[in-house]
């Protein structure tokens, strides 16, 4: 199956899994035109999209997949703080309860940003076995079993975030807003070493912060520790990603 990238920034969010048959979308940052360029424009095979939280970069474009009717779902947190003006609205999922749509099996849980109530999520096919999916939190309070591929916030360093408060690039009040909402590379080691990563194939890493983070240092280190193949996220790129290495 392939994954592709269209967005991982404070910009703009978007990542499609896909085959020649069907494709789930995460996140809504990106028009509906580029998810149909992603996928040759065979919008038909879409089986849903799921969104993490309410923020611009990750839901600003979910009246466009309603308009292309793409079920659109996420926790009621989310959609409360979400403005549709058409009739068609997005679904309110539960926390804690697998969801199947087409060969995915969808599983959310929560984590930990300001806003109203973020979702990170567990997402199951024949394809590529268990992928945990978690971005914009600053930690993970839940651990997870038979993972065989991850994608994950990476946003910042605590030296490099430092660093750039002490040169005035990055002003106090905007450190703490980082802090409590965004993970970084520090707290990522703690979070892969508390998981079972002995299956795990692919560890792609999201949401790297431009002024506050270092893709080659980031790369390096969680490469180190783990052993896995990692991938920096980055639009355009797209990704094999299967249940085992072969």
């Amino acid at each position: 199956m392939k994954l592709s990238i269209l967005g991982s920034s404070s910009s703009s969010n978007c990542y499609v899994l896909h085959n020649d048959k069907e494709a789930l979308i995460i996140e809504a940052g990106v028009t509906i035109q580029n998810v149909k360029q992603a996928l040759d424009f065979k919008i038909s095979k879409v089986v849903g999209c799921f969104v993490t939280h309410e923020h611009s970069d990750h839901s600003k474009y979910v009246e466009q997949y309603l308009k292309a009717s793409i079920d659109v779902m996420s926790s009621k947190g989310t959609i409360d703080n979400i403005v549709i003006k058409g009739n068609r609205k997005p679904l309110a999922i539960d926390k804690y309860k697998t969801l199947q749509y087409g060969g995915f099996k969808v599983y959310a849980f929560d984590t930990q940003h300001d806003c109203q109530e973020p979702i990170g999520f567990l997402i199951n096919h024949e394809e590529i076995g268990t992928l945990l999916f978690a971005t914009d939190t600053y930690y993970l309070k839940h651990t997870f079993s038979n993972l065989t591929n991850i994608m994950i916030e990476c946003n910042y360093s605590n030296s490099i975030l430092d660093e750039n408060v002490k040169n005035g690039t990055v002003n106090y009040m905007r450190r703490k807003r980082v802090k409590q909402s965004h993970m970084s590379l520090q707290t990522l080691k703690q979070t892969l070493q508390a998981n079972d990563l002995s299956k795990v194939n692919n560890i792609i890493l999201l949401h790297l912060s431009k002024e506050n983070g270092d893709e080659n240092l980031f790369k390096d280190e969680i490469e180190k520790l783990t052993g896995c193949k990692v991938t920096i996220a980055k639009k355009g790129i797209e990704i094999i990603i299967n249940k085992t290495p072969f």
